[in-house]
């Protein structure tokens, strides 16, 4: 019986301590959005079902960058990231610097 009153204040402690941590937002508090570009890029030099990995590898080590979606097949990558870290230029290199050149149209 002690056990359970003690598993029992032990939870409400926590629930307790999620609230008072979570709290209320305040209205009209700014809250800072994630701001998120995408590029296409051609990609050069794949061969094989295994180049699109370190294609990817090498733009997803880009800080920055959230997503890089390789097409084996139509030579492209579509990578998501945030322009206040990242540039296309420096996605690119990274492409480049493995061996796989990668270009994309600017806007």
């Amino acid at each position: 019986m002690k056990r359970t009153w003690i598993l029992t204040g032990l939870a409400a402690l926590v629930i307790a301590g999620g609230w008072a941590y979570a709290g209320p937002q305040k209205a009209g508090t700014p809250v800072a959005e994630a701001v998120e570009a995408s590029t296409r890029f051609t990609i050069d030099n794949m061969t094989c079902a295994t180049c699109p990995i370190a294609v990817r590898k090498a733009m997803m080590r880009v800080e920055g960058v959230k997503s890089a979606d390789i097409d084996y097949a139509a030579r492209t990558a579509e990578v998501v990231y945030d322009p206040s870290e990242t540039t296309p230029e420096a996605i690119a290199a990274a492409s480049t610097n493995v061996g796989y050149p990668a270009s994309f149209a600017s806007r």
